[in-house]
């Protein structure tokens, strides 16, 4: 019987790579950018061109709209959460709480994100309910544990329209960004949108090693860590060179639970996608820590272990999943290439005043 389960999990994983690299193709499939101007905008050393949506073109004045409003706790109810709250510069635009707070001290349900490189995603949130990042900034305005005490979603996005609209230095940018001073929640989020497109990670040691062939810019045990991270199957999922995926799988984490929280599966309801989140960015994964959607792993350390030892059982965990009976020498270089993927690109600075 062993005998016979081996070539079964192999040909499961083969598939799974398979499936795997035609998924990363479509991922990484350059979409045409529309202007001079959108080509203008330079992207770091290692990463594809910018995709821009035709409908929210780049442009450097609603960028810098959009950054002021990303910052602006007045997008809340009662004026002290902002989209930087609970993704902050200080946390590579994620959070180092395992779950953020917001609006009235209110807990979210789910570690928050990095925004770094979100441009290239096709789904947004751990679970991918949201198809652009115009409608994910939608969301935490219109949600009660996040930005607004407003009862509806309706209701939420009218009273930061009007809270935007009464402040007379944002309705001349909206003016002079968009032609009209509706300051509307559309025009609203495609600003923050436009902004968090340039929130990007790139020029890593890794970059440098790869793209310029320069052998010094990763250290010999970063360099094992990268045989490691390929041979482990790691870049099955984390797919190169953004090191992420629009896929969802189930690796375990959480599902020991007596209620676990079923990701994927609660907006599709397909049982393919039981227990499974979005395969999330490695690129400048050191900063963004705590680990998984729940915050439940603090370190990379922790995040190695759990990979090696398999996952937590369950009745829908990825084939891949599995014991990888990694060496001590092996997870430290695996951490030591995690490393090297931290880049420049989202070092940016906060706003020191804002449109009153």
């Amino acid at each position: 019987m062993k005998g016979f389960f081996y070539p079964v999990v192999c040909i499961l994983a083969f598939l799974s790579l398979l499936w795997g690299t035609f998924q990363a193709l479509q991922f990484l499939r350059p979409k045409p950018l529309l202007t001079q101007e959108q080509e203008s905008f330079s992207v770091p050393l290692g990463l594809p061109p910018l995709p821009w949506p035709a409908n929210n073109p780049y442009d450097k004045a609603k960028a810098e709209l959009g950054r002021l409003l990303y910052f602006d706790k007045r997008l809340s109810s009662d004026g002290t959460v902002s989209c930087a709250t609970c993704h902050s510069i200080q946390a590579a635009f994620a959070d180092h709480q395992a779950v953020s707070q917001g609006i009235d001290g209110r807990q979210g349900s789910r570690n928050s994100p990095t925004v770094i490189n979100s441009a290239y995603h096709n789904f947004l949130f751990w679970d991918g309910r949201a198809d652009s990042l115009e409608a994910q900034c939608k969301g935490p305005l219109a949600n009660r544990k996040e930005m607004t005490l407003a009862q509806s979603p309706d209701d939420a996005h009218r009273e930061c329209q009007e809270r935007i609209r009464k402040i007379p230095g944002y309705k001349k940018l909206f003016k002079s960004v968009y032609g009209n001073d509706d300051c509307s929640i559309d025009d609203i989020a495609k600003a923050i949108a436009t902004f968090e497109r340039t929130i990007l990670s790139g020029n890593s040691p890794y970059d440098r090693y790869i793209v310029n062939k320069d052998k010094s810019a990763m250290s010999a045990e970063a360099i094992h860590g990268l045989t490691v991270f390929k041979r482990s199957g790691c870049a099955n999922c984390h797919v190169e060179p953004l090191f992420a995926d629009d896929r969802f799988t189930n690796i375990g984490i959480g599902m020991d639970a007596k209620e676990p929280d079923l990701g994927r599966y609660a907006i599709t309801h397909n049982q393919a996608d039981w227990g499974a989140f979005k395969i999330p960015t490695l690129r400048d994964v050191e900063h963004t820590f705590p680990y998984m959607h729940d915050g439940s792993l603090k370190t990379l350390e922790e995040v190695v272990e759990y990979y090696n030892q398999g996952g937590i059982p369950n009745s829908n965990l990825h084939p891949l999943m599995r014991p990888l009976n990694l060496s001590e020498s092996d997870k430290k270089a695996l951490v030591k290439f995690l490393q090297s993927l931290s880049g420049e690109g989202w070092q940016i600075q906060e706003p020191s005043k804002f449109p009153d």
